[in-house]
This record gives structure tokens, sequence and C-alpha cells, in this order.
């Protein structure tokens, strides 16, 4: 079986090909995003498979039902890309990686927190230009804080349980309470409490229609002032206008974001020697109590191992029609 695997990266490639090997599959690696021009590359490919970036919306997915592709396998756990009633439609099956490391994506937001609070990144350029003074370096001790957790799946969970190693104390929203989390000591309130009593804000949340700019104008004027926020779930969590907005104003302490909400024409790229056109992300990157990561939270050798396995595991089931259940996002439910 033949597999296109879009957004292919340097990075991913050992462990896509180790874990293609061991189930007899051949890859066809293309470097470019999904999208309905580069689709047709993919013709003859009964399966592809897709990373955040890439454009699965109704277009793309026509162009690779034409060319005989019938699997599109996520190497990601989110499917918000992917135009699910296009693909019921068209036959296509979409399968994902429910879990891989939840440990990489929730330390690396405690990374962004520590980072943040203690000015690293100012710190680290300071040195290098042998500025060895101090002003304005000083953090604050997280040990006795309120952290507040949105979304306590998986990797919600596992950073509840790193701050509470850290002494803060962990309050938490979710429609689903995850009882590890009430197991030691997470205190599940609603939203407003939340944003209220929070002094560093970390989401964990997919992005869906409930959540879409979840945090928004009203979300950010009801935080405590200087409140810390932390993103590395999805963009669109965060209108990044109202949350510039308030960078201005001052009430936000600070920001660590490892996702955008126009990521896809930035992000996995290097763009040095290009003019940034986005005057939004532009704009953020002006504030120095603002730290930027492009994506990388996953990107750590056990979660690249555990992608890569599953994803190729998924394409084997299907090929083999024994697809776990739990990695089939079911079509027909969401497009309703």
């Amino acid at each position: 079986m033949r597999i296109a695997i879009f957004s292919f990266r340097k990075y991913e490639q050992p462990f896509l090909e180790a874990a293609a090997r061991s189930h007899g599959i051949e890859l066809l690696p293309i470097e470019a995003p999904l999208s309905p021009v580069t689709a047709p590359l993919a013709r003859d490919c009964t399966a592809v498979s897709v990373f955040v970036g890439d454009d699965a919306s109704a277009p793309s997915l026509e162009a690779l039902a034409a060319g005989g592709t019938r699997l599109v396998a996520l190497r990601c756990s989110g499917f918000n890309h992917v135009d699910l009633a296009a693909a019921e439609r068209l036959g296509i099956t979409v399968v994902r990686v429910p879990a891989y490391s939840p440990h990489a994506v929730a330390e690396h937001a405690v990374a962004l927190m520590l980072a943040l609070n203690r000015k690293v990144h100012r710190a680290f350029n300071r040195v290098r230009e042998q500025d060895f003074s101090l002003d304005g370096l000083m953090g604050f001790d997280m040990h006795g804080k309120t952290a507040g957790i949105v979304g306590t799946g998986e990797i919600g969970a596992v950073a509840c349980q790193i701050l509470a190693g850290f002494g803060c104390r962990v309050i938490a929203h979710d429609p689903r309470p995850n009882p590890r989390c009430a197991a030691i000591g997470v205190r599940y309130v609603e939203l407003p409490e939340l944003f209220r009593d929070s002094d560093i804000i970390s989401l964990h949340c997919p992005l869906t229609p409930a959540t879409h700019h979840l945090i928004g104008a009203d979300a950010l004027a009801a935080m405590r002032p200087g409140v810390m926020i932390v993103n590395t779930s999805r963009g669109g969590v965060i209108d990044t206008r109202a949350l510039i907005r308030a960078l201005k104003d001052g009430r936000i302490g600070s920001v660590g974001l490892d996702v955008y909400e126009e990521e896809g024409d930035l992000f996995f790229r290097d763009l040095s020697e290009s003019v940034i056109r986005d005057d939004v992300f532009v704009r953020l990157m002006t504030f120095p109590n603002v730290l930027i990561t492009a994506h990388q939270a996953f990107l750590t050798r056990e979660a690249l191992t555990a992608i890569a396995q599953t994803t190729m595991g998924n394409v084997a089931g299907f090929r083999d029609r024994r697809v776990p259940p739990a990695h089939i996002v079911d079509t027909r439910l969401i497009a309703r």
C-alpha cells in the first residue's frame, strides 16, 4: 500500500520510514502542504497523511478522491482542519492519532511559563551581548500561585500534575472532569471563577465551535491583572486581536504561544529571508512579554515515534480492515 505524506519534514523522516517498513507500506514524501493545487500529487495513492497546517477542505478532498484516495490519516489528534461533511460525502475515511505524548506538550507549556516568568529569553540575549544587569528580569515564585487549566484531557491532566508538583493551587474547567485530576486535589470550577482567580492560565482544549475565541475580549477583561496566559492547544481558541488590545492596556502580564490563529501561512517553514505580511502576528512579536514558539510542543523523540507508529498502524488497519474504533473520526456524527 502506498501513502502520500503531505507537509513531510526531515525531522519526522526516520520515524515515519521505520514505522512504514514495519507495516509494509510505501511512502511518497511530499514537502508541500495539502491544498487543492497539490492534491493531484497523491494520484493513485489509496491513503494520504496530513498535518495540522494542511488544507483538508472540500476542494482538497474532492481532488484527492478523484485520484483514488480513500483514507486521510492525520498525524495529529485535532481534526478541525478537515471538512468532515465532505469526507463523508466522498466516502473518505478519516483517522487520527488520539494520543501520542501528553508529557511532550504539557512540559512545553510549563517551559513557556518558566521562561516567561523568569525572563529567560531576555536574559539569554542580554548575556550574549555582555549585559549582566538584572533590571527588568524579576519574576515570581510559582509555588503558592493559582494555575487555571482549561481542558483536562490527557495533556491537561499532565499539566495539572506538573503544576501541583510545583506547589501551585490548581483549578480547572472541563465539561467532563477527569478523576485523575480530582485525585491530586484539582478543583473544578466554572470559567468565570477560573478567569477571576488564576495567576496563570494554560489552555489545553480542542478547537471546536464552542471553544473558538474562548479567550476573547470579555474573558480577558474578567482575568486577574497581570495574568500569564499560555496556549499550546489551537490558535483559534484565542482571539488574537483582543489579546493584543489587552496587552496594550497592560492588563496581561505575559503570554506564551505555541500556536497561532493564522499559523498555516507561517509555521513549519523558514521565512528568515521573507517579509511577513501578517500584520497581526508582527504586532504580537513586538511585545517584550510575549514568547512565541512555532508549534513545537509535540517535538520530542517519544512523541514522533508514537505519531509515526500510530499513523502507519492506522493505514495498515485500513488496509486490513481493523482500524481501532477510537482512531476513526466519526464523520457522520460530527458532520451533523
